[in-house]
């Protein structure tokens, strides 16, 4: 199913599920989490603030430094499951037209799993800063666009959920448009697909947020 989705044939499709595993429970390290528990006097993040395991929420509720070490963390998630997705490619011997599909389909198990990691009963956070740091290191332009939408609903509408959730509604035509710069002979809709999914969660992650935004009781930035 992956080959079909991502557009080339796998010899060894067990190597490819080892690795979306390996990358799953990278992401299931969820720092947030982690961090709260060693500065917040042994209190679970889940239970404080807006009870999302975000780096946000650990500014607002922990502290400065517990949230630059989230912040470092996540990225790093981002960081290690694209470079997986490097090797992969590089033994696999992957075309260079799939290349995005490959990277982004173990940035998103990574993604996957800070939301439902293993480690914490599969109750997690929005996944919002790993998915920046994969979109960066994958391709640094799609991340310019996505920056440049969530700065621009941020500064009119003050409320980071509202961003946020616009961003994720713009991400699969953004990634549809940038992989499919460099192809001229045919479609690839791989990258598409997966942007999609992550979309969808990132949206239903936030339900709490809108509902609240629709009986205003969502809070803005001063």
């Amino acid at each position: 199913m992956f080959a079909k989705i991502l557009n080339f044939e796998i010899n060894n499709c067990l190597y490819l599920i080892i690795l979306s595993i390996l990358s799953y429970i990278l992401g299931s390290f969820n720092f947030p989490i982690i961090v709260s528990k060693h500065f917040g006097k042994k209190k679970d993040i889940r239970s404080l603030g807006s009870n999302n395991a975000g780096f946000s929420n650990v500014l607002r509720s922990v502290g400065i430094l517990p949230a630059f070490l989230v912040f470092v963390g996540d990225f790093l998630k981002g960081v290690l499951s694209v470079y997986i997705g490097n090797r992969f490619i590089n033994n696999e011997n992957i075309s260079l037209e799939t290349n995005y599909s490959v990277l982004l389909m173990f940035g998103f198990f990574c993604f996957l799993g800070h939301i439902y990691p293993c480690f914490f009963k599969f109750k997690g956070g929005k996944g919002i800063l790993t998915a920046w740091a994969i979109n960066l290191l994958i391709d640094w332009k799609i991340f310019l666009v996505l920056i440049s939408i969530f700065l621009i609903f941020f500064a009119i509408f003050r409320i980071v959920s509202v961003a946020s959730v616009l961003v994720a509604a713009f991400y699969p035509s953004v990634v549809f448009i940038f992989s499919n710069i460099a192809t001229s002979n045919k479609i690839l809709w791989g990258p598409t697909v997966i942007s999609f999914i992550i979309s969808t969660i990132t949206i239903f992650k936030h339900k709490s947020n809108l509902y609240r935004l629709s009986i205003g009781k969502e809070n803005r930035v001063k």
